[in-house]
C-alpha cells in the first residue's frame, strides 16, 4: 500500500521513479552479477560456460522479485536473497560461480552508481530545458524597465531580463556542477569483503576493470568494504545546493505574483484550476510554493549524507537503511523541482504594465543616486551632495511630495543642475549601466 507522495507518484517523472523502483533495482544487481562472471571468465577464473549460465538468468523474469522477498522473509537479507534466487535459477557450473569472491556491496553499491548514471541524464536534461527556457525569456525581456528590490524596497532600477540573466548563469554553474560531480560518482567497487580483493585472486584488478567497463562504470580506486561516502554525499549536496537555486527563483516568482506587485504571475489554467476552496478569486503561487517547500527537505538530506562519510572501520551498517531514503528521495525530489520550474518559467504571465505603475509609485526616488552623481560631477563633494539629496528625499515622503517634483525645487540642486538635467537625471533608461553587455555575458557564456 503507498504511503509517501513519491510512492503515489506525486512527485517526479514516472522515468525517475522508475530507476529507484524495486524491480530496477533488482535487475541492476543481476546486471552486476553477470557482469562480474563475464569478467572472470575472460581473465579464466570461471568457465565460460558459468558466466554465460550466470547472465541467461540474471533478469527479473527469471529471478523474481517476488521470490527474492519470499527467501528474505527467511534470510533476512535482501542482497542474499538476491544471490540465493539466481543460484537457484542456474544449474552445473553457473550455479557453482554465482557471486564467486563477491560480498554484497560490491553488488549494491556498483548498481547504485548505475542508478545515479540513468537518473543524471534527466537531471541533465531538466537543466538543459531550463537553461533554454530562460535564455529565450532573457532575450525576451532583456529591455522590459522594472523596478529592483533591495529589503524589500524599492533601490533603483534592472531590467527583468537581467533578472533573469542572473538566474541563467547560476543555472549555466550547476551545469558544470553536475558534470564535475558525476565524474566523481558514476564509479563501482569489485574488491570483495574488505577491499582487498583477495577473494577475487590475483585477477581482482582486471576483474574490477572489465566488469565495470562492461557497466560504462569506472573504479572507485580505493575503497573499504564500501565505495568511500564522501562521493555519495558531494551527490547529495549538489542537489541540495541546486534545489536551493530552484528555490529562490520560486520565492522571486512568488513575491512577484503578491496582489500589491504582480508584476508577474505563473500559469494559470482559467477554466479549471482552483486556486482555494474557500475563495474563488484565488490565484496562488501553489506550484512555486510547491518547489520551496520540496527545497526544504531537499536541503534537510544533506545532513544524514554528510553523517554517512565516518563509517566504523571499513564499514558498518549506519549508513544503510537511510540511504533507501536518500538516494532516491533526493534524485526525485530534484527531477520534481526542475518540472516545476520548467513549468512555471514556460507560462510565466508577466506585466509590464504593473511593472511600470511600480517603477512610477517611487515618483523618482529609486534615481536619487543618479542625483548625487552629477552634483558630483558639478563639483560638490560626494558627502554633501548625498545629505542634500537625502534630506530632499525625506521631505518629499513625509510631505507626499512627488520626488521628481522635490528635487527640481530644492534651491541646491536646482542652483547646479538644469531643469533639463534633473529630467535626463529621471529618465529610468539613462540608469541602466551595462546591463546590456551583462545580458550578453550571461548568454554566451
Amino acid at each position: 500500500m503507498p504511503i509517501l507522495p513519491i510512492d503515489t507518484g506525486r512527485y517526479g517523472s514516472p522515468e525517475m521513479r522508475r530507476i529507484f523502483d524495486e524491480e530496477n533495482k533488482l535487475q541492476l544487481w543481476l546486471d552486476v552479477e553477470a557482469a562480474v562472471a563475464e569478467a572472470q571468465a575472460a581473465v579464466g577464473d570461471i568457465p565460460k560456460i558459468a558466466a554465460q549460465e550466470i547472465a541467461k538468468n540474471a533478469n527479473t523474469k527469471i529471478v523474481t522479485l517476488a521470490r527474492t522477498k519470499e527467501i528474505e522473509k527467511e534470510t533476512r537479507h535482501d542482497l542474499a536473497s538476491m544471490v540465493q534466487a539466481l543460484s537457484e535459477a542456474c544449474s552445473g557450473e553457473g550455479r557453482k560461480y554465482v557471486h564467486y569472491g563477491l560480498t554484497s556491496m560490491d553488488v549494491e553499491d556498483t548498481a547504485t552508481a548505475l542508478q545515479f548514471k540513468a537518473a543524471f541524464a534527466l537531471i541533465e536534461k531538466g537543466l538543459h530545458q531550463l537553461e533554454a527556457t530562460l535564455s529565450t525569456m532573457v532575450r525576451k525581456y532583456r529591455g522590459l524597465i522594472e523596478v529592483a528590490r533591495t529589503h524589500g524596497r524599492h533601490a533603483g532600477v534592472i531590467t527583468f531580463g537581467l533578472k533573469l540573466a542572473v538566474w541563467l548563469s547560476e543555472v549555466k554553474r550547476h551545469k558544470q556542477r553536475l558534470r564535475q560531480v558525476r565524474e566523481r560518482a558514476l564509479v563501482g567497487k569489485i574488491l570483495g569483503i574488505v577491499g582487498t580483493g583477495a577473494g577475487l585472486g590475483k585477477n581482482a584488478l582486471k576483474v574490477q576493470e572489465k566488469a565495470l567497463g562492461g557497466l560504462g562504470l569506472k573504479p572507485a580506486g580505493l575503497v573499504t568494504q564500501v565505495i568511500q561516502r564522501d562521493i555519495h554525499a558531494e551527490v547529495v549536496t549538489f542537489f541540495s545546493l541546486l534545489g536551493s537555486s530552484l528555490d529562490k527563483f520560486a520565492t522571486e516568482i512568488r513575491n512577484l505574483q503578491r496582489s500589491e506587485i504582480a508584476e508577474a504571475l505563473e500559469p494559470f489554467d482559467r477554466e479549471k484550476q482552483v486556486g482555494s476552496s474557500a475563495l474563488p478569486s484565488k490565484r496562488n503561487p501553489q506550484l512555486s510554493e510547491r518547489a520551496s517547500s520540496l527545497a526544504k527537505l531537499l536541503r534537510a538530506l544533506a545532513i544524514p549524507a554528510l553523517e554517512n562519510v565516518p563509517l566504523w572501520h571499513e564499514r558498518d551498517l549506519s549508513n544503510s537503511a537511510n540511504e533507501r531514503f536518500l538516494f532516491p528521495m533526493s534524485f526525485i525530489l530534484t527531477d520534481e523541482m526542475l518540472l516545476l520550474a520548467f513549468r512555471v518559467l514556460k507560462g510565466l504571465e508577466v506585466s509590464p504594465k504593473n511593472m511600470e505603475r511600480n517603477l512610477e509609485s517611487s515618483q523618482g526616488a529609486v534615481l536619487a543616486e543618479r542625483l548625487v552623481n552629477m552634483l558630483v560631477e558639478k563639483g560638490v563633494a560626494r558627502k554633501d551632495a548625498y545629505d542634500r539629496v537625502r534630506r530632499v528625499s525625506v521631505r518629499s515622503l513625509d510631505a507626499g511630495v512627488p520626488f521628481s517634483k522635490a528635487i527640481q525645487e530644492d534651491s541646491f540642486v536646482s542652483k547646479r543642475l538644469t531643469l533639463k538635467e534633473i529630467k535626463e537625471a529621471l529618465d529610468y533608461r539613462n540608469y541602466l549601466g551595462v546591463t546590456s553587455q551583462l545580458i550578453n555575458m550571461a548568454l554566451n557564456e
